[in-house]
């Protein structure tokens, strides 16, 4: 869906995140991901949700989660379908923000995937989930630095 978009950092070995934390936290980064998700949806899965600040400013949390119910805060989604079916009916921008196994699902709806590619590995106990990248096409490739932290910015268009 030409709506959807994934964003993510990970480290060489795809970590994503530890005890329902980043595994880094990365000033610039951290910048871009309020940059691009400015007033649009953020999707999330419950514990990701939960990790998060209750309001980020400007952006509107889309949850999915089989127990949670929606309130002011966030607009749940019990189901997949349930998600897809309203991702269908908005022209409005969504990013798939985690966790993992938000991630899992929803990579093979995307249109694009935004990847903050660390140089560097950390402990983690969730991974961003494997993909084929020769399904997708590099539209831009970016190089950055944080003190001895090396990372590209690489965006990836579904082919």
């Amino acid at each position: 869906m030409k709506n959807l978009k994934l964003i993510a950092a990970v480290g060489k070995n795809n970590e994503l995140g530890y005890k329902n934390d980043l595994c880094w936290r990365i000033k610039e980064d951290l910048k871009f991901f309020k940059d691009t998700t400015m007033g649009h949806y953020l999707l999330v899965g419950e514990n990701t949700y939960k990790s998060m600040p209750p309001k980020l400013p400007g952006r509107r949390y889309l949850v999915l989660s089989p127990t949670m119910e929606s309130n002011e805060d966030r607009t749940v989604f019990n189901t997949l379908e349930s998600f897809l079916g309203f991702a269908r009916s908005t022209n409005e921008q969504i990013y798939v923000s985690g966790g993992a196994i938000i991630y899992k699902l929803l990579l093979p709806h995307v249109s694009e995937v935004i990847l903050t590619e660390i140089d560097g590995t950390a402990d983690a106990d969730v991974y961003f989930p494997e993909f084929n990248r020769s399904d997708w096409q590099v539209s831009s490739r970016n190089s950055f630095t944080d003190g001895d932290l090396a990372y590209d910015r690489v965006i990836y268009i579904r082919k």
